[in-house]
């Protein structure tokens, strides 16, 4: 009498092989780990902390919520900004931050952990239900090919809303990577101009969410928010991983 294997011992089987073979290991750290998930233990309560808290809505930097007011918080209320809101899911340090880079390199890297955070971000933002369309922030063209892809845009790709993803913001010419400017007005002087609408496009009238791996200053934010508002759009709102620059000034 011929044995049959169950469909499940075998099928763990070839997974302990793979494990023992081509371990899985933190997407931080890149120690080996067997439970399900992109991070150890260890980083994955990082990680925790770093993505929980309350945040200025208008800039995204952390405060305490009983400082925020209608006009944002005492961080970012001398600071003008082009979007009209903003959600985050963590701050630009720790584990966010390193993965993040990582991420730029292998757009596998940390997928399942950076769609989960996107969802959960935009579920608790104040225009989750106004989206018309999400629109990442575009690569030049040449970045693009030298990379493979635009991180902004697969992001974007992930999000579980009824919204659709409109490529038609184009970065038109190239610019300094923003973390080599020194000062916030470098930043927006290195970002000026350098985004236009595509011919033909669907923006007027309608409620945008853009969509990037990190603000900084916000410089760029502000400029595609300013694009997008010339080419008629009503609103303009803001989704990123993580925002940086928690300093007062």
């Amino acid at each position: 009498m011929v044995s049959i294997w169950p469909k499940k011992a075998f099928t763990d089987c070839l997974t302990a092989v793979s494990h023992l073979l081509w371990p899985k290991r933190c997407a931080n750290c890149s120690c080996v780990i067997f439970d399900e998930g992109d991070f150890c233990g260890r980083c994955g309560q990082e990680l925790n902390f770093l993505t929980a808290g309350h945040y200025c809505r208008r800039c995204g930097r952390n405060v305490s919520e009983f400082a925020v007011t209608a006009k944002g918080c005492p961080i970012c209320i001398a600071e003008e900004f082009v979007f009209d809101a903003i959600a985050r899911a963590g701050i630009y340090e720790g584990p966010l931050r390193n993965t993040i880079l990582v991420f730029k390199k292998d757009s596998d890297k940390a997928k399942q952990t950076f769609t989960l955070l996107m969802n959960s971000t935009l579920e608790g933002s104040s225009f989750c239900d106004k989206v018309d369309f999400f629109v990442p922030v575009p690569l030049f063209w040449i970045n693009k090919i030298n990379r493979g892809y635009n991180q902004s845009h697969l992001l974007a790709k992930q999000i579980n809303n009824s919204a659709k993803v409109n490529t038609d913001l184009v970065r038109i010419r190239w610019t300094k990577n923003q973390t080599s400017m020194a000062s916030p007005y470098q930043r927006l002087k290195n970002v000026e101009g350098a985004f236009a609408v595509r011919s033909g496009h669907d923006f007027a009238g309608r409620h945008i969410c853009l969509v990037d791996d990190i603000k900084t200053t916000g410089a760029t934010l502000n400029e595609c928010a300013k694009t997008l508002k010339e080419a008629g759009a009503a609103k303009v709102y803001a989704l990123v991983l993580a925002v940086a620059d928690q300093r007062v000034d």
